[in-house]
């Protein structure tokens, strides 16, 4: 099983931002149509969630101290 990052833009009258979600899914196909499907489950309320993106991921976005020792260098 492969992992996906789905991004949403939500809207909220006149803001909007964006969050991202991990689909695991066998396919690219698959998890966009899992992500579609999130989107209208969770569209309930006043919150308007909308499918901006979605692109396959090897591990997730986290931060890690790897990274951050990464970063810091880069400076």
């Amino acid at each position: 099983m492969s992992m996906y990052m789905a991004e949403f833009k939500l809207r909220y009258g006149e803001m909007k931002w964006y969050v991202r979600r991990i689909v695991e899914a066998d396919s690219f196909e698959k998890a966009k149509e899992l992500a579609e499907r999130y989107v209208k489950a969770i569209n309930k309320g006043e919150v308007i969630w909308e499918l901006n993106d979605i692109y396959e991921v090897e591990k997730p976005l986290t931060i890690t101290e790897e990274m951050v020792e990464k970063l810091e260098k880069a400076i």
